[in-house]
């Protein structure tokens, strides 16, 4: 039976004059591992800062394992794991006495889990953090993350700014997350060959505000692009209440629409302004533009 572990509800983040997060709802269940999608500025950062207890919301409530994340933020991140983009270790440490500062803070910490991802991570114990490079020092954050055993894992673009074969190495690090104890993982990027491997549900953010939250199989099967071609370059009289995004270039109408039903082209077949129309499978990449491409439309 699948539980309700994070609850986001009228989420709001304000900072000055500039909207972070606007009124965002969004329900995670166990057994989730879920991609977070957004360009620059989206919000998604300030999201999950929020969802761990590390920042106060403007407005609106955070729920993790059914518990308000300020009012029990002490008990509820002993039970998180979190990995920003970019790791705070204290540079001057070595990674064993990082080891055991972190264990002095989790009352769940295990030492012999430590010392296997150490192995596991190749992490030498005796370097000191400023002398790793940024993607040992990523995984040096993901073993203080882990060694708790955490019900949740969350990931804020861990891999950001890390060269190929780096990310290759965490990419197989992180789908073998997949199979560990955690009851869920939170995982944005702006990777989305990334995503698109790890997660099982996705959520696009733009503009702080929540687009839409699916799992990546309705997400495929569903969202569809239609290629039509225009009578006379004008779009028929009626509107498509599932369009994500269109684009019209002289008789040739693309339009992505989400949810997609084989009825729509029946009725566009139907329509004396169309002459033919034809359906393309999208790729999470190409509807993860489209979407943010029609919030930019309807602007």
């Amino acid at each position: 039976m699948t539980t309700t572990l994070v609850e986001l509800s009228d989420l709001s983040m304000r900072y000055a004059a500039q909207l972070a997060l606007d009124s965002l709802n969004l329900t995670i269940k166990s057994g989730a591992v879920l991609g977070l999608l957004g360009p620059n500025g989206a919000g998604k950062s300030t999201c999950l800062r929020l969802l761990v207890g590390i920042m106060r919301a403007s407005g609106g409530q955070v729920r993790v394992f059914g518990k308000d994340v300020i009012a029990n933020g002490t008990a509820v991140r002993q039970h998180i794991g979190y990995v920003p983009e970019n790791p705070q270790l204290y540079p001057w440490m070595t990674v064993a006495e990082v080891m055991r500062f972190a264990s002095a803070a989790y009352q769940n910490w295990s030492s012999s889990l430590a010392d296997d991802l150490c192995r596991t991570f190749e992490l030498p114990k005796d370097r000191r953090i400023k002398q790793l490079s940024q993607g040992m020092k990523v995984k040096a954050a993901l073993l203080v993350a882990l060694a708790h055993r955490p019900r949740l894992l969350v990931l804020d673009e861990p891999m950001s700014g890390l060269d190929p074969l780096a990310r290759d190495e965490l990419m197989e690090i992180f789908v073998d997350l997949k199979h560990q104890e955690t009851e869920c993982v939170i995982f944005s990027s702006h990777h989305i060959d990334d995503v698109t491997r790890i997660a099982d549900e996705i959520a696009i953010l733009n503009e702080g505000r929540l687009l839409v939250h699916e799992s990546m199989e309705a997400m495929l099967l569903d969202t569809k692009r239609i290629e039509a071609v225009l009578v006379d370059g004008r779009l028929p009289g009626f509107d498509l209440p599932q369009v994500v995004w269109q684009y019209v270039n002289r008789r040739q109408w693309s339009v992505t629409v989400h949810p997609f039903d084989s009825s729509l082209i029946n009725t566009l077949n139907a329509s004396d302004a169309i002459s033919s129309t034809s359906v393309e499978d999208l790729s999470l990449e190409q509807i993860f533009k489209d979407w943010i491409k029609g919030t930019k439309t309807q602007c």
